[in-house]
């Protein structure tokens, strides 16, 4: 019988083998067999052990790497099959070959089931046939050690990898936090910054002092009462601390006046300042979506208002919150007649306009909101000199300068470097400043 070609695969895994020797272990009892064995197998790539039985076999398998066992089927004492049966229990990654005559087949194939053999041959065997089976078998068995080479490698690497991830979504974490902080402190200093520029209206007419930021208070809370997202209610919130920046445009004279006392030349000219105030903010990017409500803080709801003449839920909803907000403050302190209502009558007011100057559903969420209620006992707070600051300290209200100029807005959180600033301040001015401070677990 002709010896079967290599395989072009094994021939492949051959090649990638390099010069690295197979160890094939021949166990037979008769000793020119073996002889016999070790001719035929001679190849720089195999590596040739011999042992005269199947106990010197196991022996030898304890001590020395093999790849393959070539075995005799009759020996004396324990035959091929029982050795390749043991060497499948205690080495299965060894290959296991069995030579045996026509006489034996049935033991040979008790022998396969038995101990896994790779493959059997005849006896008396070709050479050529049976170097080609035991390269078969070194082909098969680098392709499992490469397998399972690459198995571990992928389990390792998958290690790695879940490792790997485990660090990325700790450093993720870790720099959105950072970058939380990051945020968080620069929105603080964007409201402080545009807090800081309102003041300059502010400085300009006392009147006006603190207007913007009771407006966008009253129109922040007015937005939250009505259930709008976060998202609406900060730009609510911004655009009633800017709303009125086009005052800037009037004389002083004019800002020195309730509005009803204005003359129809005077009314025209204020009638521009929202108008005048989209085109101040109009350049900074941030300010995009704000500008609608600026623009549109002064129209009525029936039409009536200005610029547009816009009317019903044609106005942004954040501007009719703004009118509401805007009319009330203007009432309490003077900004529309001369006289100062108080709470009571500039509701009874307002909720007269309702449905003509006033969004109905807004105007109903503000007069709950301004209902008079019995007050709960208000938290103690505390009003210190700058020298009693300490650090974490959060500003229950702003803090004004002699000349009425904010110089930090309520829930400014203190540093120790911004402690130091302001009594370097106190010292260069000559005066004493006193600092409301939240009391202790209500800083929000």
């Amino acid at each position: 019988m002709s010896a079967p070609a290599l395989p072009v695969l094994a021939e492949a895994v051959a090649a990638d083998a390099g010069t690295a020797p197979f160890t094939v272990l021949c166990v037979d009892d008769e000793p020119n067999i073996l002889s016999s064995l070790q001719r035929a197998l001679r190849n720089p790539r195999l590596r040739v052990l011999t042992a005269p039985g199947g106990a010197e076999a196991l022996d030898i398998l304890r001590r020395t790497a093999v790849d393959l066992v070539i075995s005799d089927m009759r020996m004396p004492g324990m035959d091929g099959a029982q050795l390749l049966e043991e060497v499948r229990r205690h080495w299965p990654d060894v290959m296991r070959m069995l030579l045996t005559g026509h006489a034996d087949m049935g033991s040979t194939v008790a022998a396969i089931n038995r101990g896994g053999i790779f493959r059997y041959v005849h006896k008396p065997w070709d050479a050529a046939e049976l170097l080609g089976a035991v390269e078969q078998a070194t082909a098969m068995l680098t392709l499992q050690r490469e397998r399972d080479r690459l198995e571990a490698l992928t389990q390792h690497q998958n290690a790695e990898l879940q490792v790997f991830n485990r660090e990325l979504e700790q450093r993720v974490a870790a720099r959105t936090a950072e970058l939380e902080k990051a945020n968080a402190r620069l929105n603080a200093g964007y409201l402080q910054s545009i807090k800081a520029f309102m003041g300059l209206l502010e400085l300009r007419n006392g009147a006006l002092a603190g207007h913007g930021r009771r407006v966008a208070d009253t129109a922040r809370h007015i937005a939250r009462a009505m259930g709008l997202g976060e998202d609406l209610v900060k730009q609510v919130f911004i655009a009633g601390l800017v709303h009125d920046i086009g005052l800037l445009g009037l004389s002083d004279q004019q800002l020195d006046k309730p509005t009803g006392r204005y003359s129809a030349d005077e009314m025209e000219h204020y009638r521009n300042h929202a108008l005048r105030s989209e085109q101040a903010l109009l350049a900074l990017d941030d300010m995009h979506a704000l500008l609608p409500l600026v623009r549109h803080h002064h129209e009525h709801f029936n039409g009536s208002g200005f610029p547009g003449q816009l009317a019903g839920t044609a106005i942004p909803l954040g501007a009719r919150i703004l009118a509401v907000a805007d009319a009330w403050d203007d009432l309490l302190h003077g900004q529309t007649i001369e006289q100062k209502l108080s709470p009571q009558e500039a509701r009874v007011l307002m909720q007269r306009r309702g449905g003509l100057q006033f969004d109905p559903q807004v105007l109903e969420v503000f007069l709950e909101l301004t209902a008079p209620r019995v007050a709960a006992p208000a938290p103690a707070r505390l009003v210190l000199p700058t020298s009693a600051l300490k650090e974490g300290m959060v500003l229950a209200e702003d803090l004004l300068s002699a000349q009425g100029v904010m110089m930090l807005a309520a829930g400014h959180r203190l540093t120790a470097a911004l402690i130091t600033r302001l009594a370097d301040f106190e010292r260069r001015q000559g005066l004493s400043l006193m600092a409301a401070i939240q009391p202790a677990g209500s800083a929000g």
